[in-house]
């Protein structure tokens, strides 16, 4: 099927190979963040018992597979890079359609996040102001900037990534300074943080995996620059899995170097559990340091999410399938989607003063499991079903991965299973009605390109 969906450009400029494999990483690597498990550091530990180290790395063989599915299926779309194209060209439209809507949850829910999170993280530089003026601060400014056409450069998302990198590099040596300073039970102090026998627990430990995702999201972005890449057919598919493999280490070091400062798990704020525990570690100073690194980090991620989510509405109004007038209007004089950029912010804004975190990064990985689920079928059904030779590993690494990505949304709390399906719900109602029943041309979730 894959045939079907290659574009003619004779008469068109490609795209530049330029990216070389570490080009790829260094991407995927900046896309995640260093600080990834930072934020969701608590609320894993104590969905988990205490284990979070454990889930990361549970975590991180999910989307290993997840990534090899991706990677090879980048092959069949080079240009596509979306797990509703590769869902919808491989099984079926509709089912490419609902995974589409699962990953538009994820857009609409990413500012939300960044906005509870900005919030929590100011508070702790200004405790006297509350919650709610700040989560107002925020989107008012992730919307003011977008409005005005200001973007992060890539120089500025590398710089970033480097800041995070030496503070975090800083931060591994006051936890160690800390950790054998302090005293300790022996050899079971240090294997604690991945199995306890006396608090460990398969279904919270699930139930933990199941937020840890959300320390990986992002890798995907990857097969967008299937185009721009050396030897795409190799490369994307490894640097996919380098993420995964990159990230799921650190974010390892950085949750066990925690939970060796802090083995309990309750904390004076959940949300931001590990910048209280970077406090007892190395004093006011770290703590001071490491809430602003992920400050920062947190107002440029709001600033993306909320152009994202706008664009992915402009890309849907463009195509007709919400209505144009509103959704696919641009302004002329910054050329940006206005309407869209209100729109999300105004639901960040009813979201960040209604949802907590941890539902809303719960309903973010519902929607992303669906999508990892999704390409690990396209890949199996790719790879296995429609070839004539059945290798092994073409049937193993796809079922694997849906199978361990399925069990992770299983282990979502039921609040957020429940709304998720309520999300799904309408949007395969609203899919059956645009499409008479889906046998017209389904919504389009292309998210355009920034204009030059």
């Amino acid at each position: 099927m894959s045939d079907g969906t290659a574009v003619s450009t004779n008469a068109a400029p490609r795209l530049r190979r330029a990216l070389g494999l570490w080009d790829l990483v260094l991407y995927g690597l900046i896309v995640i963040q260093p600080t990834a498990p930072m934020p969701p550091y608590g609320i894993m530990t104590q969905r988990a018992h205490g284990h979070a180290v454990t889930t990361i790395l549970i975590a991180m063989v999910a989307m290993l597979f997840t990534a090899v599915s991706y990677g090879r299926m980048a092959r069949v779309y080079p240009s596509a890079g979306s797990a509703f194209t590769y869902v919808g060209q491989e099984i079926h439209p509709a089912l490419g359609y609902i995974t589409g809507w699962s990953m538009a949850m994820d857009y609409m829910l990413n500012p939300v996040v960044c906005t509870v999170l900005c919030s929590k993280f100011a508070m702790n530089f200004a405790p006297g102001v509350p919650f709610a003026v700040w989560a107002i601060f925020f989107v008012a400014l992730f919307t003011l900037l977008n409005l005005n056409g200001i973007r992060t450069s890539a120089r500025i998302n590398d710089g970033l990534a480097a800041g995070m990198g030496v503070v975090i590099a800083i931060l591994f040596v006051v936890v160690a300074r800390y950790v054998f300073r302090m005293p300790h039970d022996g050899l079971s102090f240090f294997t604690r943080p991945f199995y306890d026998p006396q608090t460990y627990s398969t279904r919270a430990v699930l139930g933990g995996t199941s937020l840890a995702v959300l320390t990986y999201i992002g890798f995907d972005g990857i097969s967008t620059l299937s185009e721009e890449a050396q030897n795409p057919r190799r490369n994307i598919l490894l640097a996919t899995v380098l993420v995964c493999l990159l990230t799921g280490v650190l974010a390892s070091m950085e949750v066990y170097a925690a939970q060796l400062v802090w083995p309990s798990s309750t904390y004076p704020d959940v949300d931001t559990a590990y910048v209280t525990v970077a406090g007892r570690a190395g004093g006011a100073w770290m703590f001071g340091v490491i809430n602003f690194t992920l400050l920062v980090a947190t107002i440029g991620s709001g600033m993306g999410s909320q152009l994202g989510a706008a664009r992915l509405l402009y890309g849907m109004g463009r195509g007709n399938a919400i209505p144009k007038s509103f959704f696919g209007a641009i302004e002329p004089k910054r050329r940006i989607p206005r309407n869209n950029v209100l729109m999300v912010g105004a639901i960040a804004m009813v979201g960040g003063l209604t949802i907590s975190f941890e539902r809303a990064a719960e309903l973010l990985n519902f929607g992303a499991l669906l999508a990892f689920m999704g390409v690990n079928a396209a890949a199996f059904t790719h790879y296995f079903l429609r070839q004539q030779e059945k290798r092994l590993t073409n049937f193993i690494i796809p079922t694997l991965g849906f199978l361990v990505c399925f069990v992770l949304w299983l282990s979502l709390s039921m609040p957020a299973k429940i709304a998720g399906v309520v999300w799904m719900s309408v949007g395969i109602a609203y899919g059956a009605y645009r499409t008479r029943g889906f046998r017209s041309e389904l919504v389009n979730f292309d998210i355009p390109e920034e204009s030059a």
